[in-house]
């Protein structure tokens, strides 16, 4: 009925209705089924994230966690990377 996809950092990318179904729902069954799909959609995004990451840096690294976390600050310090910008 309904795909989600997220970036890196867990925020929606693109949210796809498949059906029609959802138009007979009642709204809070409707709200339930998408936090569901985007929880899911997260916690895949997260551990893909965590296992790339896992090979830059050492699994018990705080920094790692942060950037995990959607804070990727604290891994760039760590890998001497805190003073890049992006170009304008």
């Amino acid at each position: 009925m309904l795909s989600v996809t997220v970036n890196a950092r867990g925020e929606i990318a693109e949210m796809r209705f498949h059906t029609e179904k959802y138009r007979m729902m009642a709204p809070a069954e409707l709200a339930a089924a998408i936090i569901e799909v985007v929880e899911r959609a997260r916690r895949d995004v997260a551990q893909q994230v965590s296992t790339a990451m896992g090979t830059l840096v050492p699994g018990d690294s705080a920094a790692r966690e942060q950037a995990v976390a959607g804070d990727p600050t604290a891994l760039l310090e760590e890998l001497g990377l805190g003073n890049v910008r992006s170009p304008k």
